[in-house]
């Protein structure tokens, strides 16, 4: 790719392979970054992980050697396994995946991995909220592994700006540089993983691209993307989270909260893991009348996604038991045993103990635990029916 062509960008875009051993040689020269990276690779000298790193001629390279090893790794440790359903797309081209957020790094991180299990020959370009990289050389690693930046907290003339330039940047992935690009469907995750697409989203997307704003979104190649964790690490900070908003006036994350959600998520453990891939929207979108309200078509686009990422869901026994406690039933006992149900229990009151506050309202933070586990049953029942 044209390093000129993507100097507009410099911003927001990932590192390009002619730029990767300039910002190697910062890392390498960092403290901070030199105490994680022993953390993470306790067996092999930091000069080791130097040399290898700059042996990476390309972001894919990288990927590759660091990203790939760790993850398989976490995997082992925290998880039952990860499997993702990709047989709706086609491994030669490349996408736009519009997915459900539940894990801040997590969620594209492992998508990457699994591409490249499944024979893709590239990996995603991501979509990062600036409110994560307030270290330069998290900024520095985030943009080697292929991650562009979604600019926050701006003025409403600095957020149309910032917007349209993000739009023209993943059309010229999609378009020129012929990479996959992962987006959320919504700013932030939902934490009661009630997931709905913001058009606002979409009104983004449309804003580059040529031709009407039909032909602006297709032009994207959008798959839905449904991401099922049968436990989610961060749950109980999840559900403190809703108590501070309830009872605190104002109350907003800081950013060493959002640094222990990262760690948390990362190193908790998740059980079993399922990505799926629901078919691209091309030609859905080309049966939508390209002179509909503009007001329409992105709602029809914003709830054909969430009804592709509903029906892809996994559930698990916590799902449905979360949703029969929450209703006092057992109508969904066809789906656990007493065993499973019991266990999930005491795993619900583990994670309550966990969560510090000064007057903990735990018949609220049960309830909203329990809700997080339930609305993906909710939603996956909405479009499918319970196939109990």
């Amino acid at each position: 790719m044209n390093i000129e062509l993507l100097r507009q960008y410099d911003a927001i875009r990932p590192f390009e392979p002619e730029e990767l051993p300039e910002v190697y040689e910062r890392l390498v020269a960092n403290s901070q970054f030199r105490a994680v990276a022993a953390a993470i690779f306790p067996d092999i000298p930091f000069e080791t992980l130097a040399e290898r790193m700059r042996a990476c001629r390309t972001n894919l390279d990288f990927q590759r050697t660091f990203c790939y090893p760790f993850l398989s790794g976490l995997l082992a440790k925290a998880s039952r396994g990860c499997d993702i359903d990709c047989s709706a797309i086609d491994n030669s081209r490349n996408y736009t995946f519009v997915s459900n957020h539940r894990d801040i790094v997590l969620d594209s991180a492992l998508l990457n991995m699994m591409l490249l299990d499944s024979h893709f020959s590239t990996t995603c370009e991501i979509a990062i909220g600036d409110n994560l990289l307030s270290l330069p050389w998290v900024k520095d690693i985030v943009r080697i592994n292929k991650s562009f930046i979604v600019e926050r907290a701006l003025s409403m003339r600095q957020m149309l700006t910032a917007s349209k330039r993000l739009s023209d940047y993943m059309h010229l992935v999609i378009a020129e540089k012929k990479e996959c690009v992962w987006i959320a469907q919504r700013e932030g995750r939902a934490k009661d993983s009630d997931d709905r697409t913001q058009e606002a989203i979409l009104k983004m997307m449309a804003m580059g691209g040529e031709g009407t704003v039909r032909d602006r979104i297709a032009a994207l190649h959008i798959v839905p993307l449904s991401i099922s964790y049968e436990f989610d690490p961060c749950d109980f900070l999840k559900a403190r989270e809703f108590q501070l908003k309830r009872d605190v006036e104002g109350w907003k994350k800081s950013a060493q909260d959002d640094i222990v959600s990262m760690q948390t998520g990362i190193m908790g453990y998740k059980g079993r893991i399922h990505y799926h891939c629901a078919p691209c929207m091309d030609g859905w979108l080309m049966t939508l009348d390209e002179d509909m309200p503009k007001g329409d078509f992105y709602h029809a686009v914003a709830e054909h996604i969430d009804r592709d990422i509903f029906s892809g869901y996994r559930l698990y026994p916590n799902n449905y038991i979360a949703l029969d406690m929450l209703e006092g039933s057992d109508a969904l006992s066809a789906h656990y045993t007493g065993a499973e149900k019991a266990a999930f229990e005491k795993y619900i009151d583990t994670q309550l103990a966990r969560i510090e506050l000064e007057k903990p309202d735990y018949s609220f933070l049960r309830e909203r635990m329990l809700t997080m586990y339930a609305n993906p049953a909710r939603n996956r029942f909405s479009v499918i029916g319970d196939d109990v």
